[in-house]
Parts: C-alpha cells; sequence; structure tokens
C-alpha cells in the first residue's frame, strides 16, 4: 500500500492534480490505505467500513485519524453493501473527472502488480537455490477474499513462474464454489466469521482472472459480470471453468478449523498467525505435500489486530505499544444508517471536499 501511494504523490505532484481516494475496506485495506496517504495535501480520502464487521483494532486504525485528509464513515451492512453504492460513484464519469475520484484497494491496478512481487520472491527462495530443480512447481496458499492477491498470483503464473496456486477461503465460499464446481453465485447473506478481512461474497477482482483466461475477451467477460452483478448467480461456461481449475485449486474453511489451526501452529512452531492467514495454514496441516515438494503461505495481518480470535484459541498476545496506544485516541467517524441513501451521503462528501479544495485555492 505505501508503494502505491508514492506512486500515487509523485504523479500528483509532476502533474500538479489532486485526488479523492474512496475506499470499501472489510477490515485491513481501510487502515493501511489511511496511513499511506496520511496527511497528504495532494490527496483526500474516504473510507468506509463495515460497522460491528471489524475488529476494535482494525476500527480504530481507521477512525482515530485526526489528519484533516481524513474522512470515515460506518456502515450499517457488510462490506459488499458498500461495494454496491461506491460502483455507482465510479460510474459516473463527471464526478470521477471533476474529483479525482480513485481506489487504493485491490479495486486499483497498481496493488496487484505491487503483489505479484509477492508470489515471485517466494519462488526464488524457495524453489530456485542451489540444487533446486527451477522448473519445480511452488505450491501458494493464499487467504482469499476480493481475490486480488490470488490474481496477483494469477499474472506471476502465466507469466512462467511455476506456481500451484490454491485460494483457501472461510465460509464465505464463492470462490471455492467457483473453482470447484463452476458455481459464482452469492449466498442469501455474508457470514461473520472469525477471518473479516475476507467475509466477502463478491470477490470483485475474479472479473481480471476470467479475463486473463479467456485470452483477453473483454466483451465475454462484460457479459458474465453483467448477469452476475445484475442476479448475484452466474454458471460460468465449461472452457472458462476449465482454464480456472488449471490455474487454481481451492478450499474453504469454517471458523473451528481457524482456532484449531491457531493453536497447532503456536505448538509446532511458537508461532502466532492472525485468523486469515490461519485459514491459509489449515490446509497445510489438512492436505500434506509430497517429499520433496514446496510450499508457502502466504500471510496476511498480524494478529494483534485479532484479539477476540486469539482468545478464543486459549492463545495469549502482548500487544505492541501502537495497538494499546489506540484505545487512548478519540475516534471520529460518520455513520451511514441501513435507511440511508449511502452513494447520495458519500457524493455531498466528495463533493464538498472539492468546494473546499476551491475555497483554499482561492485564497478564501
Amino acid at each position: 500500500m505505501t508503494c502505491t501511494a508514492q506512486f500515487l504523490q509523485y504523479f500528483l505532484r509532476r502533474d500538479r492534480k489532486r485526488a479523492t481516494i474512496l475506499v470499501g475496506t472489510s477490515g485491513d485495506t481501510g487502515g493501511s490505505a489511511i496511513r499511506s496517504v496520511l496527511g497528504l495535501s495532494e490527496v483526500d480520502i474516504l473510507v468506509v467500513f463495515p460497522r460491528g464487521r471489524v475488529s476494535r483494532v482494525q476500527e480504530l486504525q481507521m477512525t482515530t485519524s485526526a489528519a484533516d485528509n481524513v474522512h470515515v464513515f460506518a456502515a450499517d451492512g457488510t462490506s459488499d453493501d458498500i461495494d454496491v453504492a461506491l460502483r455507482k460513484l465510479f460510474a459516473d464519469p463527471e464526478l470521477v473527472r471533476r474529483h479525482g475520484l480513485m481506489s487504493l484497494n485491490s479495486v486499483n491496478w497498481s496493488r496487484i502488480l505491487v503483489q505479484t512481487a509477492h508470489f515471485l520472491f517466494a519462488f526464488l527462495r524457495l524453489s530456485a537455490g542451489d540444487g533446486a530443480d527451477p522448473r519445480a512447481e511452488l505450491e501458494v496458499l493464499v487467504p482469499t477474499g476480493g481475490a486480488g492477491n490470488i490474481t496477483a498470483g494469477c499474472i506471476m503464473k502465466l507469466m512462467g513462474v511455476p506456481l500451484r496456486l490454491v485460494a483457501m477461503v472461510n465460509a464465505n465460499d464463492i470462490v471455492h464454489r467457483a473453482v470447484q464446481s463452476g458455481d459464482l453465485s452469492m449466498s442469501d447473506a455474508v457470514t461473520q466469521t472469525l477471518a473479516p478481512a475476507i467475509d466477502i461474497q463478491d470477490p470483485y477482482n475474479l472479473e481480471r482472472v476470467f479475463w486473463l483466461l479467456s485470452g483477453r475477451d473483454g466483451v465475454m467477460v462484460k457479459s458474465l459480470m453483467e448477469e452476475f452483478q445484475e442476479t448475484h448467480r452466474l454458471n460460468l461456461p465449461a472452457a472458462l471453468h476449465q482454464q480456472l481449475c488449471e490455474v487454481l485449486s481451492s478450499g474453504s474453511v469454517c471458523d473451528d478449523g481457524i482456532l484449531e489451526t491457531m493453536r497447532r501452529c503456536w505448538r509446532d512452531n511458537h508461532y502466532l498467525i492472525c485468523p486469515h492467514t490461519a485459514v491459509g495454514v489449515w490446509r497445510h496441516y489438512h492436505c500434506p505435500i509430497s517429499p520433496g515438494a514446496q510450499r508457502c503461505c502466504i500471510a496476511t495481518a498480524s494478529p494483534a489486530k485479532f484479539q477476540e480470535a486469539v482468545h478464543r484459541a486459549g492463545l495469549t498476545l502482548d500487544l505492541p505499544e501502537a495497538v494499546l496506544a489506540l484505545d487512548a485516541l478519540e475516534s471520529r467517524y460518520e455513520v451511514l444508517e441501513r435507511w440511508d441513501d449511502w452513494e447520495s451521503r458519500l457524493r455531498r462528501h466528495i463533493q464538498s471536499i472539492g468546494a473546499a479544495r476551491e475555497r483554499r485555492d482561492q485564497g478564501t
């Protein structure tokens, strides 16, 4: 995220422009996006998170920023509900142009571009050392929600890096069902789990995976995704499903499995993992690899953000000073009630930010 923000700052200053960043988050992205652009004069950031569906530390990392360029909203809904309103705002070309509207979650291509390096780095460390067969595949277990990280892995695989990718999800298993049976259909509701940052039923980056696998057939992918957004149900064409299965394997883990994995990782290695990382590591414990094969898991966050899950696993942790300090800070955010018109509320706020900029530029 910091890398993306530095690119953004460079180009905005070079071109004498400003940007308004609009981020919908299921938990982790909001805090990291805020931190990456904190205090930048060229940028205002609006972050919308699902109230009551993120951990307390995640919420405080978003709501305790006192910087003037940070604007936080807590929405009474799920992260998928938030994305509906945000899509409508990004679909307004005049609003995007006038206010330099952009995102910093994995909707933004640069996030995925930076993440591709993780997969190449892992391969070079684990499968390309002295005496290793450079053609041997590295299996990578990827905790998956919006599917941005797994998209980065797909790009590396298509570029020729020998990877075996496994998308691991929690009880919100739409990606798992898509891989297993071609069923890209939302469940009736988003299930609240111990791994909230991947509590997602609309894995929007799969659109990019489909585009890559279909030979960049934008017309076909556009038609598929429009059907999915309208009906929330889609059966993948047989050819596309076969291509998906050639690139990805998948698995799904319940909360009990997450807790079991956190306990075992601590017992076996004295290494404390967050519940999202545990979604990936569960696969390692339950699906042993062949002798001599290589495997790694993409870890996602600090366990200090998920104290409830740590305690439910019967484990303890020493909180970092930066986390302890959050409780003493004042929270600042606005609430988007369930009955509010979220799109209109956010649109007015974006416009008010633009008006304030114009007044500052005019010296009034």
